[in-house]
């Protein structure tokens, strides 16, 4: 899976957001400074021909979707930045964080517990 730009995941995110739309309803759902109509119409049809999402024809316009889960590409996503920046090993990555104080003892303790106690 291609990585994403800053402005593609901004896209993805309303698209996700969204669930499925227009255009104008993703550039509603978007935070302040918002792109130009235009722009974020290109951004989409990248993520189209990226295969991040599908659109469909109505009328004179194209109704959009996300082709893949959020959930999915922050997987995808993690797994990558976690091989190329901490050895393949979430144990480094974690220690990072402790490291450099960004995480507190009872926060891995949570982290623990979760590993411990996974949800269904």
């Amino acid at each position: 899976m291609e990585k994403l730009s800053i402005q593609e995941e901004e896209a993805m995110q309303a698209i996700w957001q969204c669930n499925e739309g227009y255009i104008k309803d993703f550039l509603d759902a978007m935070t302040e400074p918002k792109p130009p109509y235009t722009t974020l119409a290109s951004t989409v049809k990248n993520l189209e021909r990226k295969q991040f999402v599908t659109s469909k024809k109505i009328g004179n316009s194209f109704r959009y979707k996300a082709a893949i889960k959020e959930e999915d590409y922050k997987k995808r996503f993690m797994s990558g930045f976690v091989n190329d920046y901490f050895e393949n090993s979430y144990k480094n990555l974690v220690a990072f964080f402790a490291k450099d104080k960004k995480i507190s003892a009872s926060e891995l303790k949570e982290i623990i517990n979760l590993i411990e106690n996974p949800k269904p």
